[in-house]
C-alpha cells in the first residue's frame, strides 16, 4: 500500500468533493481517500498492484480537475 497526496488547482465546492470522493471509492485498488477543500488537496492510500499514481492523476483530471502534483 502506498499513500500519497494529490495537490489540485481548486477545488470550488462541497459538490466538487463528492465528486471526486465518490470516484475514488469506486476505484478498484483505492483503499480509502480523503478531500481537503480548504487546501484543495487529496489524499489517497492505494495499492500499487493494482493501480498506479498516474492513473488516479487521470482519473480526476478526467473529471475536470488539474493536478498539479503529488507528495
Amino acid at each position: 500500500m502506498i499513500a500519497k497526496t494529490y495537490q489540485l488547482e481548486t477545488i470550488s465546492c462541497p459538490s466538487c468533493i463528492a465528486k471526486i470522493e465518490g470516484m475514488l471509492k469506486r476505484t478498484a485498488g483505492v483503499l480509502s481517500s480523503e478531500v481537503l477543500f480548504n487546501s484543495s488537496r487529496v489524499k489517497v492510500t492505494f495499492d500499487e498492484n493494482i493501480i498506479t499514481s498516474e492513473d488516479i492523476k487521470k482519473k480526476i483530471s478526467n473529471l475536470g480537475y488539474k493536478v498539479l502534483g503529488e507528495k
